[in-house]
């Protein structure tokens, strides 16, 4: 549903937004046309670790529920046919990652709104990288992460370049320039962890801009929560420098823990590389997984607390 007060690393993003995405009854029948026509968005079949969808109603805005929807649906298909090339990539049948995905996904579409920077907010202290030695002096549309799931499919605004991405090798920030008709395309931790570092889930930020307002629509293709991503054997290889760099990872858990990092104050925020070696954290995952919570609404504190953090 609709949002205004996003958090990224515990610092409000200045953007506003409206979030959807597929739900367990939407797996029973085709999804665009069940989700319209046969339950209301509060069904509680619809529930789900993030949440309900919360659309306008039709008479508040004519023929978009659908659009969206029809949209999710192409962005779904595309991202199956990416992940097919990136699975030759990495030495496995084109259709690993549908078997792992297709069924399961758990993947939402964002309508991002970027107003206009406020006068009185340009000159406040906003987040940044630690690399960038606080060099952007105000408020951050989105603090700088890697995005958690799979892939991210972004349909960016032409007049408003505002999206940079951290060059991990000159330890700069660059920024990325839509090309008119065309998507970013970002690889995300969990394609990182599958291809055993071979793809990078690279950092990236969105500026806040003093003259222009930006638009956006990245579309996440995540795992489903109980999907147990784990290095793909091809890409291990101690003798080409390749050496098992992760211990897998649940989906469901990851995804828990970063949106409550987004929140709460632990300390930092779960990364993969929290999953490169057997500790604490894999056992806590262990006991979140035999609860079976993910079928449930992401509840803030309650849920913290029953991870034990």
């Amino acid at each position: 549903g609709f949002f205004d007060d996003e958090f990224t690393k515990r610092k409000r993003d200045w953007k506003e937004g409206l979030d959807f995405g597929m739900t367990p009854l939407c797996r029973s029948k085709d999804a665009m046309d069940f989700t319209l026509e046969a339950a209301p968005d509060d069904d509680i079949r619809h529930s789900n670790l993030d949440g309900f969808n919360r659309f306008p109603s039709e008479e508040e805005a004519p023929g978009f529920k659908r659009a969206m929807w029809t949209y999710f649906v192409a962005m779904t298909n595309l991202a199956e046919r990416l992940s097919e090339v990136m699975a030759l990539g990495m030495g496995v049948d084109k259709s690993f990652f549908n078997e792992q995905l297709r069924h399961t996904h758990t993947s939402f579409l964002r309508l991002n709104y970027y107003p206009v920077l406020e006068k009185e907010e340009e000159g406040s202290r906003g987040p940044h990288h630690p690399k960038d030695g606080g060099a952007y002096n105000a408020p951050l549309g989105i603090s700088p992460h890697s995005d958690a799931g799979f892939l991210t499919l972004l349909l960016q605004d032409d007049d408003c370049h505002s999206l940079q991405v951290f060059n991990r090798f000159n330890n700069e920030w660059q920024t990325v320039h839509p090309i008119p008709g065309a998507l970013t395309v970002n690889t995300g931790d969990m394609a990182q962890v599958w291809s055993n570092d071979r793809y990078h889930a690279p950092v990236h930020r969105v500026l806040a801009n003093a003259e222009k307002t930006r638009y956006s629509m990245p579309f996440f293709y995540n795992p489903g929560y109980n999907t147990e991503v784990k290095p793909i054997e091809h890409c291990v290889n101690s003798q080409e420098n390749h050496p098992l760099a992760y211990d897998p990872v649940c989906w469901g858990y990851f995804r828990w823990q970063r949106y409550s990092g987004d929140f709460a104050d632990f300390g930092r925020e779960v990364q993969i590389s929290d999953f490169s070696k057997t500790n604490e954290k894999l056992r806590q995952e262990e006991r979140i997984r035999h609860q079976d919570k993910f079928m449930d609404t992401f509840d803030g504190g309650a849920k913290i607390q029953s991870a034990g953090t």
